[in-house]
C-alpha cells in the first residue's frame, strides 16, 4: 500500500492510556494513517521522555513535539490573571485554558500536512471534548473530527488497559492504580479511582506537586511581588520574563503546600465531578493581583470587574476561548488592569497564603479619608445628608404602606 494514498488524521497524543488506545484502535477501524501531535504545555519532562518512540511503537507514523510554554503562560494564562477568572470560585482553569492552545497548535499541523481529520482522547462525558470542538469548529471547520470515546465499544479505562496489553504497548498506568491526570505549567489536576466517591479523602498519593501543608516548613516564608498593569513581572526583586515568574512562584507555593484544591464542579455536559487541583503558582499570582485591585479600582469598576470575572470563567471553563465574546472580555479585563500596578508582599505557611502588605502609586487609599482620627478632609456632618437621600426609596415605601394601613384601618 502506498503511504500517500492513505487519509492522515492529526492526534492530540499525550501518552496516556485513552490516546495509546487511540492509535491503533483508528488504524485497525478506520485504515487511516495517524500521525502524533504532543502540546508542551509544561508537563512533566519525564511524561516527554521517549514520547516520539512510544507513539511509533503504538502505530503512529510520525510524532511532532511543539513547544508551546511560553506563548500559553503569556498569551493564555497572564490575561486570566488580570481578570481573575476562576469556575465556581474554586477551580483556576488550568485544563480549561490548555486545551484551546493545544487545538490551535493541532489545527496548525493538520494544515501544514494536509490532513483531512483531527481527533482527540477526551471522554463522552467530560467538558474536553466540547473544548477541543469548539477550537477545531472555529479554526478549521472543514476538518473531519474523530472522538474515539463516542464510538468504541470501550467502557472503561480498565478495558483499555486490556487492548493495550494484548497489542504489547507499554503504559505507566495500571488497573490497581487508575487516576486520570492533567498536567501543564499552570497546574496538575487528578480524577477518577478512589476519588470518585465523594466520601474517600483524598489520599497523598492524590497530590503530586504540593508538601501536605502538615510536612512543610515550620517558618513562614515572605514572597515580593511586583505587578505592572495587572502582570506579575517581578518575584523577590528579580524582574523575570512570564514563564519564569510562574515557575519560581510554582517551586515557592509547592514547599510550603499551598494550592490545593478538592471540588466537586458542574460539568457542561451536566454531570457533577470531583477533582483534586494543584495550582500552587497561580493561586500566588491570582492573590497579588487581587490585593492591587483592592487598593486601585474604585467601588462600581471593583464590583464590575467581579462580573467580569465570573463570566470570563464560564466562557472559558466552556471551551469559548474562539469567540468574540472571550475577546471582549479580556479586552475589558485589559481596560480595568491598565492602573493595576503595585508591590505586594505574601506570607506563606503550611498550606496559606495572605498578603501582609500591598500599595500602588495609583492607590485610591487615603489614611486622611479612612482615619477615625481628628482630620479635616471629611466632614462627617455631610453624611447625614446623604443617608437622607440614600434611604429615600425605603422611606417613602414605608410611609406609603402605613398611609394605606391606616386608609384601609379607618
Amino acid at each position: 500500500m502506498n503511504i500517500k494514498t492513505v487519509k492522515k488524521v492529526i492526534l492530540a497524543y499525550s501518552g496516556g492510556v485513552d490516546t495509546s488506545a487511540i492509535i491503533p484502535w483508528i488504524i485497525e477501524n478506520y485504515g487511516y494513517e495517524v500521525i502524533a501531535f504532543v502540546a508542551d504545555v509544561g508537563q512533566s519532562s519525564k511524561d516527554l521522555i521517549d514520547i516520539e518512540k512510544k507513539a511509533i511503537q503504538s502505530g503512529a507514523t510520525q510524532c511532532y513535539i511543539c513547544d508551546l510554554k511560553k506563548e500559553f503562560v503569556e498569551k493564555y494564562i497572564y490575561p486570566i490573571v488580570r481578570i481573575g477568572a476562576l469556575y465556581e470560585w474554586n477551580y483556576l482553569l488550568g485544563t480549561a485554558m490548555a486545551r484551546p492552545i493545544i487545538a490551535k497548535a493541532q489545527i496548525d499541523l493538520a494544515i501544514k500536512l494536509k490532513a483531512f481529520a483531527v481527533c482527540h482522547g477526551a471522554t463522552g462525558k467530560g467538558n474536553d471534548q466540547v473544548r477541543f470542538e469548539m477550537a477545531y469548529a472555529a479554526l478549521a471547520p472543514h476538518l473531519k473530527v474523530i472522538a474515539p470515546w463516542r464510538e468504541w465499544n470501550f467502557k472503561s479505562r480498565e478495558e483499555l488497559l486490556i487492548y493495550l496489553q494484548k497489542r504489547n504497548i507499554p503504559i505507566a498506568a495500571t488497573i490497581k492504580k487508575i487516576y486520570s491526570r492533567d498536567e501543564n505549567i499552570w497546574h496538575i489536576s487528578t480524577e477518577g479511582g478512589d476519588l470518585e466517591c465523594p466520601w474517600n479523602a483524598a489520599k497523598e498519593d492524590c497530590w503530586m506537586w504540593t508538601t501536605n501543608p502538615k510536612l512543610a516548613p515550620e517558618i513562614p516564608e515572605k514572597v515580593f511581588i511586583k505587578i505592572k498593569e495587572g502582570n506579575i513581572h517581578s518575584v523577590n526583586k528579580y524582574e523575570l520574563k512570564p514563564l519564569e515568574c510562574l515557575k519560581i512562584l510554582n517551586k515557592i507555593a509547592s514547599r510550603h503546600g499551598i494550592g490545593r484544591v478538592d471540588m466537586v464542579e458542574n460539568r457542561l455536559v451536566g454531570i457533577k465531578s470531583r477533582g483534586c487541583y494543584e495550582t500552587p503558582g497561580g493561586t500566588l499570582m491570582m492573590s497579588a493581583v487581587r490585593a492591587i485591585e483592592e487598593l486601585v479600582l474604585d467601588k462600581n469598576a471593583f464590583q464590575w470587574k467581579q462580573k467580569l470575572s465570573l463570566e470570563m470563567a464560564s466562557v472559558v471553563y466552556e471551551g469559548r476561548w474562539f469567540t468574540p465574546i472571550r475577546k471582549s472580555l479580556e479586552a475589558a479585563g485589559d481596560i480595568l488592569s491598565k492602573d493595576i500596578t503595585g508591590e505586594v508582599v505574601l506570607e506563606l505557611y503550611k498550606g496559606t497564603s495572605r498578603v501582609i502588605q500591598k500599595r500602588s502609586i495609583n492607590s485610591l487609599y487615603s489614611k486622611e479619608y479612612a482615619t477615625f482620627g481628628k482630620e479635616e478632609v471629611y466632614d462627617q456632618s455631610d453624611a447625614k445628608g446623604f443617608i437622607n437621600l440614600f434611604s429615600l426609596s425605603s422611606r417613602i415605601k414605608s410611609m406609603n404602606k402605613n398611609s394605606i394601613n391606616k386608609k384601609f384601618s379607618n
